[in-house]
């Protein structure tokens, strides 16, 4: 009973500090595990509170087997009453030959990349985010999942 009462004691504690602060996060899957560059996946989501911060992210799954260092999007943001900013990005995958910046299971590999340099504000109302990739190679190989996270910053 004692045992009980220290795993249930545990697991409390647990939840209490496993406690999100994510906003929103999605992502598309890949056909055979290809990108190919007329698939540009869009993510939506509303945002309700205008007094937080926000950080943005791109999250990306790729094989081990992915053939660069690096990943280029061309990704289009459309905000509330504004009109569509595209920019394009390129996101660090791998520390030139000292391995991938992300976390990985087997041989598969999760980046979540953020792409706000600090922490910004955000307009009540709905989002949209495209993404594109634009490599060299066509379709991209090895790349499972993209898309968007956005999280509450801490404060």
């Amino acid at each position: 009973m004692k045992v009980f009462r220290v795993f249930i004691v545990f697991s409390c504690l647990l939840s209490a500090a496993c406690n999100t602060i994510d906003v929103y996060e999605k992502t598309a899957a890949f056909p055979a595990f290809k990108w190919d560059n007329a698939n540009k996946p869009s993510f939506n989501f509303t945002i309700a509170d205008t007094n937080s911060l926000y950080n943005i992210y791109i999250v990306v799954r790729h094989e081990d087997a992915y053939h660069y260092n690096n990943l280029w999007l061309n990704v289009t943001t459309k905000a509330p009453d504004a009109a569509p900013v595209n920019q394009q990005l390129e996101l660090i995958l791998a520390n030139n030959g000292k391995g991938w910046l992300a976390s990985g299971i087997d041989d598969v590999f999760t980046h979540r990349v953020r792409i706000t340099q600090a922490p910004i504000k955000l307009k009540k109302g709905d989002y949209q985010f495209t993404l594109q990739q634009v490599m060299r190679e066509n379709p991209l190989e090895s790349v499972l999942n993209a898309g968007i996270r956005v999280e509450k910053a801490v404060q």
